[in-house]
């Protein structure tokens, strides 16, 4: 028997609470793992999981304490998602884009909020709209409502 994906065995599963959650507010979908890692999933579809990770790695670089980890942090994530060179870039207003250039010569666990809080402003107008009436959410609600009766 082969073995399965070691990704598949650590993803959280939701509960048909949390999921139902979800339909009612963008912060209820962003604050569970399982809620990121499924719209993570529909915005794979979407060609725009670049979003959710540039989210996630802000949200790991506000935790961090240590100077010289912030500072190797920041400038992966600026080469990751900043840079006009890289394929994952996330698309962010000139004014952003300036703020975060002068600030890298000194970076703080805080220096791309105003970055974070343009992409999740994005993500909740633009994809969770869609994420809400897509299938990835339907098919999930559908097969935990279906394992509730069961029970």
């Amino acid at each position: 028997m082969p073995a399965s994906p070691p990704l598949l065995l650590a993803l959280p599963t939701p509960t048909l609470e949390e999921v139902c959650a979800w339909a009612q507010s963008f912060d209820n979908l962003m604050v569970t793992p399982a809620g990121r890692n499924a719209f993570r999933e529909f915005l794979r579809t979407e060609f725009s999981e670049e979003n959710m990770l540039f989210w996630m790695a802000c949200e790991e670089l506000k935790r961090e304490a240590n100077k010289s980890t912030i500072e190797e942090k920041a400038r992966i994530i600026y080469e990751d998602y900043i840079s006009i060179l890289s394929p994952k870039e996330v698309s962010l207003d000139s004014r952003v884009r300036e703020v975060i250039n002068r600030n890298m010569v000194d970076p703080s666990q805080h220096i791309f909020d105003d970055a974070q809080l343009q992409i999740y402003t994005l993500m909740h107008r633009d994809s969770y709209p869609r994420f809400m009436n897509s299938t990835v959410y339907k098919d999930l609600l559908t097969s935990l409502a279906e394992k509730t009766v069961e029970a």
